[in-house]
């Protein structure tokens, strides 16, 4: 995607990434995570302020600095580095409420286009089945990966059907 984001710095394994936003708030340092779940290859996506203790991060505040186009694309960009390093990797997100949610999959949306070029995009449905990603859907959860792997991710779905529901 070609919009305006932050730089960003990652780990050896580009596991964890951080940045800095900046705005009318002041500089907030954002952490970007890739953590393994269960079924094999797949990542859940976590994000948020940096944490001030032990807690990587906190995904439930709420900094209104004024950047959040650019946050975003900061994160995207993160998960095409993320896959570059993974390239059979299946990412996993959901925001931490409804409305960031509502907000990812506006996003989503707007950039759909671009997203295809490179990934396989799906939706995750409150009755409890995925389906290929639809602008008119509301979902919980996206789950993307590299579109060479489509096929295969669509034998997987049942098995993250499980762990979702696990999560929950």
């Amino acid at each position: 995607m070609d919009l305006p984001r932050y730089d960003h710095y990652t780990n050896a394994s580009k596991t964890v990434f951080e940045f800095v936003s900046e705005g009318p708030k002041g500089r907030i340092r954002k952490l970007v995570e890739y953590v393994p779940v269960d079924a094999h290859d797949i990542y859940n996506l976590g994000f948020g302020d940096a944490g001030e203790s032990e807690v990587l991060y906190d995904d439930m505040i709420v900094s209104n600095n004024g950047d959040s186009v650019k946050v975003l694309a900061t994160v995207a960009a993160t998960v095409y580095e993320f896959t570059d390093r993974y390239p059979k990797a299946a990412v996993l997100a959901t925001g931490s409420t409804r409305s960031r949610t509502r907000l990812y999959r506006m996003s989503i949306t707007r950039h759909l286009r671009e997203i295809r070029e490179q990934f396989a995009i799906f939706g995750y449905c409150r009755s409890n089945y995925w389906e290929e990603f639809s602008k008119e859907k509301d979902y919980e959860v996206f789950l993307l990966t590299r579109i060479e792997n489509r096929k295969e991710l669509w034998l997987e779905l049942k098995t993250i059907n499980l762990i979702i529901k696990t999560a929950e």
